[in-house]
C-alpha cells in the first residue's frame, strides 16, 4: 500500500501538477522523480512506472511537464530548458519533504524522458543515481550524420517555418504526425494510452526542439553519478546505438540491461518487459541510494 498526494509546485514561474506516492512504511524514503515520453502525461507511462516503483519501496513523483497535461506553460510545445527546470524543481520538492531522505534522490526517465534525466543529472549534484528506460539520447550530430547535413538542415527549416502550427501527435494510416507511424498510434491512439488530460496535438516547433536537443553529450558529466540503461535490443524510435554510445562514454558506476523487446512501446506497458525494467531499476536504486542508517 502507499499514499498518493496530488500536488502543485512552481518551476520558473510555471505551475506544475504532479502526484507524489509515499510507501506505507517507515521513512525517510529514497525517492525518484520521473520524466516520460514526448507529449506524455502523468496518468500514462510515468504514472505506471511510478506506481510500480513505489510498490518496490521508493517514494515517487510523476508529474506533467510544462506544456502538457494539467501543468501550465505553452500548450503542446516541447520546451527543452523548461523541462530541465521542471526536473530541478521536482528534486527540490522531494528534498524538502520530511518523508524523504534528501541524500537519496534519483531520476528515472522513459523514452524522451531518458534524455532529459541524463541532462538533469549531469548538472544537479543532488541527484545521486539516474536511470533511462527505452531512452531517447538525442544527438544532433548523430541525426545529421544519419540524414546527411543538407537534409538535416532542410528539416530544421521546415519546422521553423511552421513553428507555431499545431499538428497531431499521432495519426492512423501514416497520416502527418509528430510521431509518425503505426507504432506510436498503437499506444496513444488507442485505449492503451487513454488519459483524460492527454491531447493529440503538438507544435511543429517541438520537432525543431527535439532535433536540436543534445542529451548524448551529457555522458562525460555523469562520471560521478551511477547510471542504469535499460533498452530494447530492437527499437525503431529510440536508437539502441545512441543508448550504447551513452553507456560507453560514461566512465563511472554503470549498468546496461538489454531486453528482447520487439517494439519501442513494449517498454510502456507490455509484460514481461515492464516487469523486468522495474525490477532492474529497483535493484539499481537500492544499490546506489542505500540507507546507511538502516538497522
Amino acid at each position: 500500500m502507499s499514499v498518493t498526494e496530488r500536488l502543485e509546485f512552481w518551476s520558473d514561474g510555471v505551475i506544475i501538477v504532479g502526484e507524489l506516492r509515499i510507501p506505507d512504511a517507515e521513512g525517510p524514503h529514497a525517492a525518484v522523480a520521473l520524466s516520460g515520453p514526448f507529449t506524455g502525461v502523468k496518468e500514462q507511462v510515468v504514472g505506471h512506472y511510478a506506481e510500480r516503483l513505489t510498490e518496490a519501496g521508493f517514494a515517487t513523483l510523476a508529474f506533467d511537464h510544462r506544456g502538457f497535461g494539467e501543468s501550465g506553460g505553452r500548450h503542446g510545445h516541447e520546451d527543452t530548458q523548461g523541462k530541465l527546470a521542471d526536473l530541478r524543481a521536482a528534486v527540490s520538492l522531494l528534498a524538502a519533504r520530511p518523508e524523504i531522505d534528501a541524500h537519496r534522490i534519483g531520476l528515472v526517465g522513459i523514452c524522451l524522458g531518458g534524455g532529459y534525466v541524463m541532462r538533469a543529472a549531469a548538472s544537479d549534484p543532488r541527484v545521486k543515481a539516474v536511470a533511462g528506460i527505452a531512452g531517447a539520447y538525442n544527438s544532433p550530430a548523430f541525426f545529421a550524420e544519419r540524414m546527411g547535413i543538407d537534409a538535416y538542415r532542410a528539416a530544421l527549416g521546415v519546422f521553423l517555418a511552421g513553428y507555431d502550427d499545431l499538428i497531431p501527435a499521432v495519426a492512423p494510416d501514416d497520416g502527418e504526425a509528430a510521431m509518425a507511424g503505426e507504432e506510436p498510434y498503437s499506444y496513444y491512439g488507442t485505449e492503451r494510452g487513454a488519459a483524460e488530460h492527454w491531447t493529440n496535438e503538438v507544435t511543429r516547433g517541438s520537432l525543431h526542439t527535439l532535433m536540436t536537443f543534445d542529451a548524448l553529450n551529457s555522458a562525460e558529466l555523469l562520471a560521478a553519478t551511477p547510471l542504469l540503461v535499460v533498452h530494447g535490443k530492437v527499437d525503431d524510435y529510440c536508437a539502441p546505438e545512441l543508448a550504447e554510445r551513452l553507456y560507453e562514454r560514461v566512465t563511472g558506476v554503470k549498468r546496461a540491461v538489454w531486453l528482447d523487446c520487439e517494439r519501442h512501446v513494449d517498454l510502456y506497458d507490455v509484460e514481461p518487459h515492464v516487469k523486468k525494467a522495474v525490477e532492474e531499476t529497483a535493484l539499481f536504486l537500492r544499490e546506489n541510494l542505500p540507507d546507511h542508517h538502516a538497522r
